[in-house]
């Protein structure tokens, strides 16, 4: 008992400074200007692996189902804080590039497959189709505090929460391909077809459904409601994948639902959201490190058919594939030349590199460390350079400009009432009016106003300017006719 009791206490302890170790990191990786998985994934290679051999870890079935669970986890919290108004506009584009830029990419790629592997022509289209999307938390993390302009940034998001259906759609059909056990044109159409209609469909539903929950439902705790939150998330992918939809559409599209219907509690939920997030990503990477041996990895034929694959991906699959997807829609040549480049790969590629192994294929274990390797190089490379591209591009847009105009609802206690903060723009109905002429419900009241760093004691004859911070107290039976006021429809 004595000795599986340390046992327990040094297994507790290791993970304890992985995650201090990874946590730190994450402050090194944005100095630096890098991709925080590139961390988390060499810690896991040199724990386990055949560096200090501390974890053997082989599972390919448990690696997927941690991949998978954390996508989820980092899907629902990138289309909860995206804002549908600002995304609506570059809606055409971010879905051409999430069906036709991941279909292009990936038969790009696959024919460059075909040469340098000498892989039967569907092995070698699975290998495109495997490296052929996006990712959404590389994507969403190195868009985070680049302040480019909202075109490109809200397309890139857009493409990068929609793009993995089309990715692991391919995937799967091409396995079916190379096993032999295809369901033909029609049949796959229809698959088609139902993985996006239906994941979009269970998407809207679930989404409808869990926005009326966390705005109806008074929970006891303030803490509950992130919970409730992220229970949405996994039904909705649950519930998809079981009805073999798309479960990450519909993951995506429930968080832009809730995300966008004036979400109670929204301060809370988006904390503990960004917290959880990072922990699925850094137990993900850490997973997939660990799955990696680096002596199979780090050979001269893998690098350089790596190396030779990701260039490839990078300055022409990529390039071709998006100039091709947003030709007509008014994107001039600069923005088409950063969207080329910051198509980053991440963790989507390398769980959809454990399907083949899943499935027993033949040639799984060279898809793994290609896909592996190709994901390392092309985050390395592009990563790192996004903002001096963006800089180059003049893509950039100035510090300062476009600020958030969000509604964040706080707990009191545990009583019915709510703290709404507000941001006052110039669209705004009660911007230049006084507090005693904005209409606001009769309980509802202005606790303070924060103006250019100073605060403001409210009172009747306080005139309410462009760029206000206010904050209100109201009850939870007058937030819709406050919202109403606030929008001009009240």
């Amino acid at each position: 008992m004595s000795e599986e009791l340390t046992n327990t206490n040094f297994f507790i302890l290791a993970i304890s400074l992985i995650f201090i170790i990874s946590i730190l990191g994450v402050q090194f990786s944005t100095r630096i200007n890098a991709p925080s998985l590139i961390f988390f994934i060499g810690i896991g290679m040199v724990v386990g692996g055949d560096v200090f051999n501390l974890v053997q870890f082989r599972d390919p079935q448990i690696a997927q189902l941690i991949g998978m669970m954390a996508l989820v986890v980092i899907l629902f919290d990138g289309g909860i804080k995206t804002n549908w108004g600002t995304i609506r506009p570059m809606a055409m584009p971010a879905i051409s590039l999430a069906t036709l830029g991941v279909f292009l990419t990936s038969m790009i790629l696959g024919l460059a497959a075909k040469f340098i592997f000498g892989l039967s022509w569907a092995e070698s289209f699975l290998m495109g189709a495997l490296v052929g999307s996006t990712d959404a938390a590389a994507v969403f993390a190195m868009l985070s505090g680049k302040n480019i302009n909202d075109r490109l940034d809200a397309t890139l998001e857009g493409e990068s929460g929609a793009n993995d259906p089309m990715a692991v759609f391919l995937t799967v059909t091409l396995i079916s391909f190379v096993s032999g056990e295809n369901a033909g044109i029609l049949g796959l159409i229809g698959q088609f077809i139902w993985q996006m209609g239906g994941g979009l469909l269970i998407g809207l539903l679930i989404g409808w459904v869990g926005s009326k929950g966390l705005h109806r439902i008074h929970l006891a705790s303030s803490g509950l409601y992130p919970l409730l939150a992220f229970s949405f998330a996994f039904l909705a992918y649950s519930t998809a994948s079981l009805a073999n939809a798309s479960g990450l559409l519909a993951v995506y599209v429930t968080a832009l639902v809730i995300g966008n219907t004036g979400l109670k509690q929204r301060n809370t939920i988006l904390r503990f959201n960004e917290g959880f997030s990072w922990i699925a990503q850094i137990v993900m990477f850490l997973f997939l490190g660990l799955f990696v041996v680096p002596g199979d990895l780090f050979t001269w034929d893998i690098m350089v058919q790596g190396l030779l694959l990701s260039l490839i991906l990078m300055f022409i699959a990529r390039p071709v594939a998006t100039f091709i997807s947003v030709a007509g829609m008014k994107f001039n040549l600069k923005e088409k030349l950063f969207l080329s480049w910051a198509g980053l790969r991440g963790a989507v590629p390398i769980v959809l590199a454990l399907f083949p192994m899943l499935a027993g294929l033949e040639h799984s274990q060279l898809y793994f460390n290609i896909i592996f390797f190709v994901v390392l190089s092309s985050t390395i490379f592009q990563g790192t350079t996004m903002a001096l591209i963006a800089d180059k591009l003049q893509v950039a847009k100035p510090t300062g400009l476009n600020p958030l105009h969000s509604l964040d609802f706080l707990s009191v206690g545990k009583q019915d009432i709510q703290l709404l903060e507000y941001k006052v723009d110039e669209s705004t109905t009660v911007n230049g009016k006084k507090i005693k002429e904005t209409g606001f419900p009769a309980k509802a009241n202005i606790a303070i106003i924060l103006r250019d760093g100073d605060t403001l004691a409210p009172h009747g004859n306080v005139e309410l300017q462009k760029g206000d911070l206010i904050y209100i107290l109201v009850p939870n039976d007058q937030i819709d006719e406050l919202e109403n006021v606030l929008r001009g429809s009240g």
